[in-house]
């Protein structure tokens, strides 16, 4: 089971990948277009953002309440289900603050750019 609970979870950063991939790949080519198709590639991005913050989140709090329903004894919630969901959790937050850290550079990066 927890074979299949990894293949999922490297399943869902391919697609992540992909639609990241994939939605910059069209910003390029729709750069030209004007404000409107910046707009779009700017609302796709922030959207693509908060999808992957709300997922960080649904992940923690599924760790969270499965540690609690193990520490009031609920029947079938085991020591392996929960320390693999508080393990998820925690990749999942790094990869986030990861990501938050690559943004805060590249910010920084632009900010320091001679106009």
């Amino acid at each position: 089971m927890s074979q299949m609970e990894i293949d999922r979870v490297l399943s869902q950063i391919r697609s992540m990948s992909q639609t990241v991939r994939s939605g910059a790949v069209g910003g390029v080519g729709g750069a030209g277009a004007g404000n409107g198709a910046v707009a779009g590639v700017d609302n796709g991005f922030a959207k693509l953002l908060k999808q992957g913050i709300e997922s960080v989140n649904q992940t923690h709090a599924r760790a969270t309440d499965l540690a609690a329903k193990f520490e009031r004894g609920v029947p079938g919630v085991e020591v392996p289900q929960v320390m693999l969901e508080m393990q998820k959790a925690n990749v999942s937050f790094r990869a986030l603050t990861e990501v938050r850290n690559k943004f805060v550079d590249a910010y920084r990066e632009i900010m320091n750019m001679p106009l």
